[in-house]
């Protein structure tokens, strides 16, 4: 199913925002929609913001109205150091039940649901095996409330997809998280000058970029993926050899007393979450082999990833304070996305002059006038082989990107789409301009 109108869950959240930026640049998505209840972090240009928890009463009234075909639900707290476990709770598993509930019923529109889980539902204990396979299910009872969480919040997915089996379900379980921006206990314990390391344990470390997270989502989005995947790089390291890579040096902490002694670095600002406690002593590997059996392909390896990170570590006195972060103010967004006195520049209108846009849209009208067709498709008649593009003098308009061109054609007539809907199926036929004037028009009908 190709997905065309999206709603995207936690859209302030780092990875909700993330996703956003990138679906607004895929012309075959005509709509998006994100919903939280806090402002958004990032600066969205076509995404539509509303600001909503998740009562699956108002989210059913935003998919119904906005007839939502995929959801994408990225708000789950996979770090207990970033909630306490009562709110996280609420989050994980009330708000997952609610967001399942507004996406039921013979009525709802929507034929996808992209889930975004973690390798935390595996747990880790010292008998795993090398790698978890989708297939296999937890070994040990959840030690901590975030793998209660999770179990609990899987679970609820599961039975919506056994009582929506026309519903595409896809759950991308992702292993522990590195890269330039993002923040989590990781990071911030590779943060500290020096590393804290268990005595008599090297475990095994398996990592995923940032980037390759958003990718994995926009991949599910794109596809119809049924079913459990896990997301992690090819590789893994020894706990040593992370450290290595990132210049720094180890700290040993006494097995005996070891959660006392980890606990004293929250006097640094670093609190180690009784998750990441147990893959300090044993690791954890993730088999990826089902994701690149679809098609995705992976940017980064684990040791790539750590090289990354590195990197962005030895810049960031450097970077720091260089870019004002971004603060979301609905009056000011109304006005850029709304207000009539708003020039738009958009990237479309960056590549042609405004004379060339204007000599475009006076083409079409002349081909409207001399009895272009009404709707794309149907065959050209000997009425309306009037003025062409190229007569027009503007000869870079087949050079442009398929993204500028669809980012004019809110600008233009229902007569000017059909026009040039018809020339681009005669000349460039590129499939994402052509569904984008289908979409423009069938909206307009």
């Amino acid at each position: 199913m190709s997905s065309r109108r999206v709603l995207i869950t936690g859209v302030s959240s780092y990875w909700g925002g993330r996703l956003a930026e990138a679906l607004e640049e895929r012309p075959e998505i005509e709509a998006i929609v994100g919903v939280d209840s806090e402002d958004p972090t990032r600066e969205l240009r076509r995404t539509e913001f509303v600001r909503v928890g998740t009562q699956h009463a108002l989210l059913r009234r935003i998919v119904l109205a906005a007839e939502i075909d995929t959801v994408v639900d990225s708000r789950l707290i996979v770090d207990s150091a970033a909630a306490p476990p009562p709110r996280a709770h609420e989050n994980n598993v009330i708000g997952t039940m609610n967001i399942t509930a507004a996406c039921s019923g013979r009525d709802s529109p929507v034929r996808k649901l992209v889930f975004k889980s973690s390798g935390h539902f595996y747990g880790c204990e010292q008998d795993d095996p090398a790698f978890f396979a989708e297939s296999m299910g937890r070994p040990h009872p959840p030690r901590t409330s975030i793998e209660h969480d999770l179990v609990e919040a899987e679970a609820a997915v599961a039975e919506f997809a056994e009582r929506n089996p026309g519903v595409c379900v896809t759950v991308e379980r992702f292993s522990n998280v590195l890269g330039p921006d993002v923040r989590t206990s990781h990071t911030r314990l590779f943060g500290l000058p020096a590393v804290p390391m268990v005595l008599g344990f090297d475990p095994r470390c398996q990592y995923v970029h940032e980037d390759d997270v958003v990718a994995a989502l926009a991949h599910a989005v794109e596809h119809d993926l049924p079913g459990i995947y896990n997301v992690a790089a090819d590789g893994v390291l020894a706990l040593s050899e992370v450290v290595a890579l990132l210049g720094k040096r180890p700290v040993p902490v006494p097995p005996v007393g070891t959660r006392i002694a980890l606990g004293a670095l929250a006097a640094l600002g670093v609190r180690v979450p009784p998750e990441m406690r147990h893959q300090l002593l044993f690791g954890r590997g993730l088999d990826n082999r089902p994701l690149k059996a679809t098609g995705f392909r992976y940017r980064y390896t684990t040791r790539e990833t750590v090289v990354d990170f590195a990197d962005r570590m030895r810049l960031a006195p450097i970077l720091r304070g260089a870019e004002e972060p971004f603060h979301f103010e609905q009056e000011v967004e109304d006005f850029l996305r709304r207000s009539p006195n708003v020039r738009r520049r958009d990237a479309a209108e960056s590549a042609l002059s405004e004379e060339e846009v204007a000599a475009l849209r006076r083409l079409l009208g002349e081909r409207a006038e001399n009895g272009g067709p009404d709707a794309i498709g149907e065959a050209p008649s000997d009425a309306a082989s009037g003025p062409s593009v190229e007569d027009s003098g503007l000869e870079r308009y087949d050079d442009l990107e398929p993204r500028e061109i669809v980012a004019m054609l809110g600008a233009l007539e229902t007569a000017d789409l059909a026009t040039l809907g018809q020339h681009e199926r005669s000349h460039g036929a590129r499939p994402e301009v052509v569904s984008a004037i289908e979409a423009a028009l069938e909206r307009r009908s």
